[in-house]
């Protein structure tokens, strides 16, 4: 593994979850002090429910509704919209959890503590990789410790990049990134200062402010009055957009409303809006993962998510083919799966408009059509359908599910959980009396019967398939699995 940051932790903690040895290498010395992206989807979040982190992730955010404000100032009557993202009232329905506010400078430390928690990761900071030698069965590669200079080659079965936008294994492996590089550029001012003073109960998501000489948006970034306030510049203007602190804090009074204002500018950086795909994501048992296969411009708040989904999605895919409980050719749903999401959530970002559609039209993306969250109303905790999947296939009865339980243990494979629900809670899931739901690690549905079929057969076909989300939603709509 290659990279600590969201996409290389993801995949790395997907598979010592799933008890698989790995070694994650990462350049830097130190992780990222930056906020960066702060949008933790609904998606995101489930998975990071899934594994026990949703306290400790949301500790680090603000809690705010899924609204975007527009107005010249802070201080100025200003208007309210709905964003990509559901609100609260929208998640409650939708998630056993909801989007959050959170720095990815709160979210990575939380994610290597995880993952070191396995004791069977390896992470060693300050190595870069300088060589590669890929093959098909496993991978050669050179490391370099950054500090000593010294070198030492090292095997894998497989390689996962998740180096970033400038990608050392990805130029290593020749693959090439398609689209636009270089959109546009936008200059990001990280200080402190009491805005939500000025806020009020106008806690959101993001503030558009369009004075004329401070046109921006300011963006929570963590607790303790953190912001990121952003002014982006068209790529034709001369010379390179560039602030001292000085006019930094001037642009912040002026977009705030309040002359007396005094911000503490901590970091001002530079950045291009990019939004490309990479041609391929495989070469042999390399893969790519993250900003190494897509690059997506902060509109929408999809880059980071995006990385994360099918980094899991990766992982998960994998370990199974590493524990044994399926054939490599798992390995190809990968790409076919994920890519489609990605090049969806990279046009978006490229799109002037993109980050003004709202859930309804962007929750399938992020969702991917995992199975409904319904609450089970049989358990004494609170827990949905979606706290119920675990690492290999779970399957959903409505009773009777003895002759389910009876095939589930005697079919070759990745572990098969049964679990019988309540006629309500089963309901919610559309499986009739007598009928069965067989779903993946990612909830995506791999198989879906009536009541009067004969389980052991059923099984043993889907699981040989194991059908990509899209082919069972085809299925689906064709009949082919009745309801």
């Amino acid at each position: 593994m290659v990279g600590t940051g969201p996409a290389g932790l993801t995949t790395a903690i997907t598979l010592a979850r799933h008890g698989i040895e790995v070694m994650v290498v990462e350049r830097r010395a130190t992780q990222s002090g930056l906020p960066r992206a702060a949008s933790v989807s609904t998606r995101t979040m489930e998975l990071l429910r899934s594994w026990g982190l949703e306290q400790e992730i949301r500790a680090g955010g603000v809690e705010v509704e899924w609204k975007q404000w527009v107005g010249p100032t802070l201080t100025a009557a200003g208007d309210t919209h709905l964003t990509s993202f559901p609100t609260r009232e929208q998640s409650a329905v939708l998630s056993p959890t909801a989007p959050a506010s959170v720095p990815q400078d709160h979210l990575e430390p939380v994610l290597l503590d995880h993952l070191r928690s396995f004791g069977i990761a390896r992470v060693e900071m300050g190595t870069e990789v300088v060589g590669l030698d890929g093959r098909t069965d496993d991978v050669q590669v050179t490391l370099r410790d950054v500090e000593t200079r010294e070198t030492r080659i090292v095997h894998a079965r497989y390689l996962v990049a998740a180096d970033g936008a400038r990608s050392t294994v990805r130029d290593a492996l020749g693959i090439v990134m398609r689209g636009p590089g270089r959109l546009s550029q936008a200059v990001g001012t990280e200080f402190r200062a009491p805005l939500w003073e000025l806020l009020g109960d106008r806690r959101y998501c993001i503030y558009a402010v369009t004075h004329p000489e401070a046109a921006g948006v300011f963006v929570p970034a963590g607790r303790g009055d953190r912001w990121v306030y952003g002014v982006e510049h068209e790529l034709a203007q001369e010379p390179s957009p560039s602030l001292t602190k000085e006019q930094s804090a001037r642009l912040i009074r002026l977009g705030s409303g309040r002359a007396d204002l005094a911000p503490r500018i901590e970091r001002i950086g530079t950045f291009t809006f990019a939004a490309q795909l990479a041609d391929r994501w495989r070469e042999g048992a390399a893969f790519l993962v993250g900003d190494a296969a897509h690059q997506i411009t902060p509109r929408g708040g999809t880059g980071m998510n995006t990385a994360i989904q099918s980094a899991y999605d990766l992982g998960w895919k994998l370990a199974w083919v590493l524990r044994g409980w399926t054939g490599p050719q798992l390995l190809d749903t990968y790409e076919a799966e994920r890519r489609p999401v990605a090049a969806h959530n990279v046009a978006r970002s490229a799109d002037p408009h993109g980050g003004a559609r709202l859930a309804a039209q962007e929750l399938p993306a992020d969702l991917g059509g995992r199975i409904p969250h319904v609450w089970v109303r049989s358990r004494a905790d609170a827990a949905s359908t979606l706290d119920l999947l675990g690492p290999g296939l779970t399957m959903f009865t409505n009773g009777p599910s003895a002759a389910w339980q009876r095939a589930a243990s005697s079919i070759p494979g990745p572990p098969l959980v049964v679990h019988d629900l309540d006629a309500i809670t089963a309901r919610g899931m559309g499986i009739p009396r007598g009928g069965a739901l067989l779903a993946r690690p990612d909830g995506a549905p791999a198989g879906w019967w009536p009541s009067g079929t004969e389980p052991a057969a059923v099984l043993r076909d889907a699981i040989r398939a194991l059908p990509t989300p899209s082919e069972t939603a085809d299925r689906l709509a064709e009949g082919a699995y009745a309801r």
